[in-house]
């Protein structure tokens, strides 16, 4: 049912504030946004997600010894879990550990890795190697009295340019544990930062799709009024022609025997009881969370076969237009539900 919540514990980053029995716990502001409802039970909670978008994006910054580790991750849709990853040499050994750490939470998506490292300017300073910049010194002086030349009066901004007078930090030659825990603590902050995102994305899907379900649900009611009187429009329509023939009598049971051919073959009422069960389907598996992306879609397609069928028995000029509206709101659910997880 969803990321689930004692009174001793937290998971999924959900903060639950217990007060007792058969109480409605607390949420952070962030969380809210992503539960559709929520019961309990005793002492523990059931928290229900809404669904989640394939978009998304993570960054997250960390500094260890003078080293300033990034790690940045974005993802798009896609119907499977394409990774990409770029890593810095120094964490390549890591690699197979961070598409793990990747391919666990994502599932699915275009995702594109990126880490590297920077050093800390602020936070390392290189020491200078006083010795030779002392060589460097008396060598300038001695140069100076030799060609009889005044002395430079700044001579620290030339010295300091010199060869080896900054003495470079030795580039370690394996990844340490400790520099290691600190990247993949970024690397798992990047990800949680993306589902962050994901969940924003979800609910904003999920609004969106309720109010096209809505409009789809309005105008098929909308259809009801022109349904109802066009077969009498046909009945009328075929005995004014048959009267103005004259010197004809016509069969009224062979009349009704067609009336009843008309009526079964502009029938509408399967199709708009299957459209109604297949939105109220598409709701009832928005519900069931994250995963629901490639289901919503299979539904989204039977419900343009009930609305086509609908339209190819319409033979009234409104009825039509609805059907077209319905379809519009359809397409707009189609090219969304590719988004979704």
């Amino acid at each position: 049912m969803g990321a689930k919540i004692t009174k001793s514990g937290q998971r999924n980053k959900l903060n639950a504030n217990y007060e007792g029995r058969d109480r409605i716990y607390s949420l952070s502001a962030e969380d809210s946004q992503n539960i559709a409802y929520l019961c309990s039970g005793h002492n523990t909670y059931f928290v229900i997600h809404m669904i989640l978008s394939m978009t998304g994006y993570g960054k997250a910054s960390i500094v260890f010894a003078g080293k300033k580790i990034t790690v940045e991750i974005k993802s798009l849709n896609s119907k499977a879990l394409d990774l990409s990853t770029r890593v810095a040499p120094a964490y390549r050994e890591k690699e197979m550990e961070i598409r793990q750490m990747i391919s666990q939470t994502l599932e699915r998506g275009k995702v594109d890795f990126n880490l590297w490292t920077e050093k800390d300017e602020t936070a390392v300073e290189l020491p200078l190697n006083g010795p030779l910049l002392g060589t460097y010194y008396r060598q300038l002086v001695q140069i100076c009295k030799e060609q009889n030349i005044p002395e430079p009066e700044h001579p620290w901004q030339t010295l300091i340019r010199l060869p080896d007078v900054l003495m470079k930090e030795a580039t370690p030659s394996a990844l340490s544990e400790e520099e290691w825990a600190v990247a993949r603590q970024a690397v798992q902050q990047s990800i949680d930062r993306l589902m962050d995102f994901r969940r924003q994305e979800g609910v904003a899907l999920q609004h969106k799709f309720e109010e096209k379900l809505d409009n789809i649900a309005q105008l098929l009611a909308d259809i009801e009024p022109y349904e109802k009187g066009r077969t009498e429009k046909i009945r009328q329509r075929i005995v004014e022609n048959l009267e103005s023939i004259r010197g004809v009598e016509y069969d009224r049971n062979r009349l009704e025997q067609e009336m009843i051919y008309y009526i079964e073959k502009l029938d509408i009422n399967e199709e708009k009881q299957r459209l109604t069960n297949h939105l109220a389907y598409f709701r009832e598996t928005m519900e069931n969370g994250q995963g629901q992306g490639k289901k919503l879609g299979f539904i989204a397609q039977e419900m343009g076969r009930e609305i086509n069928t609908t339209g190819s028995k319409s033979n009234e000029a409104e009825m039509q237009n609805i059907v077209v509206r319905m379809k519009d709101e359809l397409e707009q659910i189609k090219e969304q539900v590719l988004n979704v997880m």
